[in-house]
């Protein structure tokens, strides 16, 4: 064998091995390749080391498996009571199947953007103004599932969707400032109208504790001052009675109980 045969065989051999190596696919942790052969779908690859056929097999796309956070632009509605105001939201969502990702839908997200809107004036043209401004949890609700059975066929799954901000016209939010500031006020002025109310009668209760005391006070003196009379009666019979048990316990004679 010629040394131009070797060099011909170590040239294939290199070319070889580097076509081996070139066609080795690693897939990282959350991550999915969607392969092709022949430009037909062959299969989906999870995380791992892989291997592709060299000019058979294609990677169509990689797909990323993590929670998708997105940010849509403030949408124009128009509430049952025809008032225009501007809502954006952020939809939480993520891939749960490669290949309908890759070959349901053009542009998933674009798709979804627009199913949001569309669905998002759906639910606000059947709500007044004030429902809309107070039922957030309702809406997210009401537009989680829509949104999540609707994306099933391009496998997405919506988890949560929260309206960031609801913008009501420049009219509206002078008119419900002005309720606010006037509700500030009312609440204000009943609470200055309790704390009076509290304060006198406090004021009453304390005068009325005082007059009892004062009255109770002076039935103990009076109570008082009439056992120390009584005690003082007491005393001054128990005294005559002494002395006269006394005397009679002496045996005066007839001159001294005359005397006395």
């Amino acid at each position: 064998m010629g040394i131009f045969q070797i060099i011909i065989l170590c040239l294939v051999a290199a070319l070889i091995i580097w076509l081996l190596v070139s066609n080795i696919r690693i897939v990282p942790q959350a991550r999915a390749y969607v392969v092709e052969r022949l430009g037909a779908y062959y299969g989906t690859w999870q995380v791992g080391l892989h291997f592709k056929v060299p000019l058979i097999d294609k990677i169509a796309r990689k797909v990323s498996l993590k929670e998708k956070v997105i940010d849509f632009p403030p949408q124009p509605v128009i509430t049952k009571d025809n008032v225009t105001m501007r809502i954006d939201s952020v939809v939480f969502a993520k891939v749960f199947d490669p290949k309908l990702y890759t070959y349901g839908v053009e542009d998933p997200i674009f798709g979804l953007q627009n199913l949001s809107a569309t669905t998002l004036r759906n639910i606000i043209g059947d709500m007044e103004l004030d429902q809309t401004l107070t039922s957030r949890d309702e809406i997210n609700g009401r537009l989680q599932t829509i949104l999540d059975e609707a994306t099933d066929a391009w496998g997405l799954k919506v988890t949560r969707v929260e309206l960031k901000n609801i913008t009501p016209p420049k009219e509206i939010e002078d008119v419900m400032t002005t309720q606010m500031r006037a509700e500030r006020e009312r609440r204000q002025t009943v609470l200055e109208a309790q704390a009076h109310q509290e304060s006198v009668v406090s004021r009453a209760e304390g005068d009325k504790k005082a007059k009892i005391l004062a009255a109770e006070a002076e039935k103990e003196a009076q109570i008082a001052l009439a056992e120390g009379r009584a005690k003082s009666i007491e005393l001054v019979y128990q005294a005559e009675a002494e002395g006269l048990k006394m005397l009679n316990e002496a045996s005066p004679n007839g001159n001294v109980l005359k005397l006395k």
